[in-house]
């Protein structure tokens, strides 16, 4: 049984990460606001306050000294940033950023108070403190251009006092909504006119008019400030609301009598509220998700496994049966039945198969942290692009890919987009475009890394290839452009000539395929020189059941992914020819190269010719047909690992139960692809295989 603190602890973990990567978001769209000198919308300020205000709070509760220390530090800042007593500048940016990875690491620390941790955290809050309380470069109070009371001042809060001088700042002109509340739904009311007002104009505050309302209703003077026409706000207000007027320069606002507390406000004040009234709040469930470790899902996908051999178990005693006259009724009985259990089963799988689905967004987001970083360093312009961030994969195949693609946008910035003088004489604009593209496509998952650089000179990669030792010459004579583009993927091999933070010590790409080709997936390249890269990857969208084709070798069984599958036809020993020393078959005018799995793993005794089938393959841009002797069928099958004894073994993504007593292995097509293509066809000798 486990320990409940484990599981508090746990959960604690995951919302504090929930709160990182909504942290994240947020300061992407502030760098972004920033970048295109765009107006900063405070919401977003409260917000990201909110979540480093919320982490410090949660981080003290469960011992995370530093993550409290560093959120303290941070919630200053910020309070700062919000008030206007420190303006949105790069270095700032820089520092918010920085605490992303800071908060990552300290959550992912075994001991949450570690000491060796004090001096780096102590570093990063002297940073943060360094940036100081600079004040906006102003001239005059712009709250002088209004003949404001100074008791109207004195009920507004600070924050709310600052948003007023900052919207005058801007430009903006104010004027004063009166409306009239239900009593009874004052909360959502509020809500609903705050939402009505996002889209023209920012709310300054909530008062009460001189003349109060009635027993069931409040009236409410609305400060607003907007830089929309008078005739647009009354289209979205009156009629609705109540009247709305302008507030002309050196007007009088009229004097108001103290704000109730029942009354909400923004800014600050709703900071102290919130916290006055968390107790009650959380005892209240207002989410509509749980959280669920993975590793319960996995064991629920084991038991739809063991169901689904139940199911197959109770088909082969029906079809044993069949034909026999005294079992008529009972027969229908039970496959009147079994297709039902098969419908709920077939729902159940669906069901647990989407609770593991999360968006890519989430990896997404990450990389745009490191796209912005990376350009930093090396100075250069780069304009991220995200589409299909909502495309949904397995949980398990996010966790896997941050890595590789991180390595790819990595190699894009460093590699591939240039300098922005480069970029001129090139006749391309100063700024380079890094797109990250990902769409559904069957049961696999693609996800596109491009960019507008330079591109890949494949002659510079032979020739890296051959002097560095990886490729004989004669060989590399005889290759084709995609060939040398796809030497890329070769352990060791890079065409800089000094090494830099991001790439040019040979190490990278050759771990992006191998860990790619991990999780069952593909990798392909193009390149154009001078016009940019693309790199596609190809996934399956998830780990934990595949569907099939089950074929026979040399009385073996084995289990081929149904999504690398195009299609069976029959193998005719006389069709086959050898070219550049593999064999190859000719399919529609196409020449396909083939793979016979009985010698490639040597089976012994498997001479048998006749009856034999070719399945076409089919990863990215590659097709490859596998010689089998038997096709039995297809089967929804669930994939279990091999264990660390078997884990080295090649070109086998792990084992399926596929009922009546038989054990499959399951065919790694990836590998299979990669060891045809890529590496010399050593053979695999599986004579222990049983």
């Amino acid at each position: 049984m486990s320990d409940p603190r484990d599981n508090v602890q746990q959960e604690f973990l995951s919302e504090a990460q929930e709160l990182v990567e909504a942290l994240s978001r947020d300061l992407l769209l502030l760098d972004e606001a920033h970048h295109r000198n765009e107006r900063i919308d405070p919401a977003l300020v409260n917000e990201i306050f909110r979540s480093v205000h919320t982490l410090k709070g949660i981080a003290g509760m469960f011992g995370y000294k530093h993550v409290g220390v560093v959120a303290h530090a941070l919630e200053d800042l910020l309070d700062d940033l919000r008030l206007g007593r420190t303006l949105v500048e790069p270095h700032l940016l820089d520092v918010l950023f920085d605490s992303v990875e800071r908060f990552q690491q300290l959550l992912a620390l075994e001991d949450p108070q570690s000491p060796e941790e004090e001096a780096g955290v102590q570093e990063y809050i002297a940073a943060i403190r360094a940036i100081g309380t600079e004040s906006a470069k102003e001239e005059g109070d712009p709250l002088d251009q209004y003949a404001i009371e100074p008791a109207v001042l004195s009920v507004l809060t600070e924050y709310e006092e600052h948003r007023l001088r900052a919207c005058i700042r801007q430009g903006l002109r104010l004027y004063r909504l009166r409306a009239a509340f239900d009593l009874t739904a004052i909360d959502d009311s509020i809500e609903t006119l705050r939402a009505v007002a996002s889209d023209d104009a920012e709310i300054i505050t909530y008062l009460p008019s001189m003349e109060g309302g009635n027993e069931d209703t409040i009236e409410l003077v609305v400060l607003l400030a907007s830089g929309a026409p008078k005739e647009q706000l009354e289209a979205h207000f009156e009629g609705r609301y109540g009247t709305i007027e302008a507030i002309e320069e050196r007007t009088h606002l009229p004097t108001l009598p103290p704000r109730p507390t029942s009354i909400p406000s923004t800014g600050a004040s709703m900071e102290t509220q919130a916290e006055e009234d968390s107790g009650q709040a959380s005892l209240q469930s207002v989410a509509n998700s749980v959280r669920v470790d993975i590793r319960k899902l996995d064991h629920l996908m084991n038991v739809v496994g063991e169901l689904a051999l139940v199911r197959s178990a109770v088909n082969r005693i029906v079809d044993q049966f069949k034909g026999d006259a005294t079992y008529r009724q009972s027969l229908t009985d039970l496959d009147r039945i079994g297709r039902g259990f098969e419908r709920q089963l077939a729902e159940l799988r669906t069901g647990i198969l989407d609770v593991r689905m999360v968006p890519l967004g989430q990896v997404f987001n990450k990389l745009a942290r490191i796209v912005r970083q990376a350009a930093r360093e090396h100075d250069k312009q780069v304009r991220l692009v995200v589409t299909g961030a909502n495309t949904e994969v397995d949980k398990l195949i996010v966790e896997k890919l941050t890595d590789p693609l991180m390595h790819l946008v990595r190699n894009a910035i460093d590699h591939g987009i240039e300098p922005g003088d480069a970029r001129i004489r090139a006749a391309k604009p100063a700024e380079g475009t890094l797109a990250l593209n990902a769409y559904h496509k069957g049961s696999n998952v693609v996800i596109e890394v491009e960019d507008d650089g330079g591109g890949m000179n494949a002659l510079q990669l032979q020739e890296a290839a051959v002097s560095r030792g990886l490729l004989n010459a004669d060989a590399g004579l005889e290759l084709s452009r995609q060939e040398m583009l796809d030497l890329v993927f070769l352990p060791g091999l890079s065409t800089r000539s000094e090494v830099t933070d991001l790439s040019g010590r040979g190490v990278g790409m050759d771990v992006v395929k191998t860990n790619i080709l991990r999780m069952g997936g593909v990798i392909s390249i193009e390149s154009e020189q001078g016009s940019g890269t693309k790199i596609t990857v190809t996934l399956p969208i998830t780990l934990a059941i595949i569907r099939a084709l089950i074929v026979t070798v040399a009385s073996r069984t084995f289990a081929l992914p149904i999504t690398v599958v195009r299609e069976a036809i029959p193998y005719i020993p006389e069709e086959v020819r050898t070219i550049e020393g593999r064999e190859v078959i000719t399919l529609r005018g196409e020449t396909l190269a083939i793979c016979d799995l009985a010698r490639l793993f040597g089976f012994r005794g498997s001479s048998r010719e006749e009856g034999r089938f070719v399945v076409v393959g089919s990863m990215g841009n590659r097709e490859l047909g596998f010689v089998v002797d038997g096709l039995v069928g297809q089967d929804d099958v669930i994939i279990k690992a091999l264990g660390k004894s078997l884990a080295s073994v090649r070109g086998f993504a792990g084992a399926t139960d596929l009922g009546d007593r038989k054990v499959a292995l399951v065919l790694d097509a990836p590998a299979l692809f990669t060891e045809h293509f890529d590496g010399p066809e050593a053979g695999w000798a599986m004579e222990t295989h049983p």
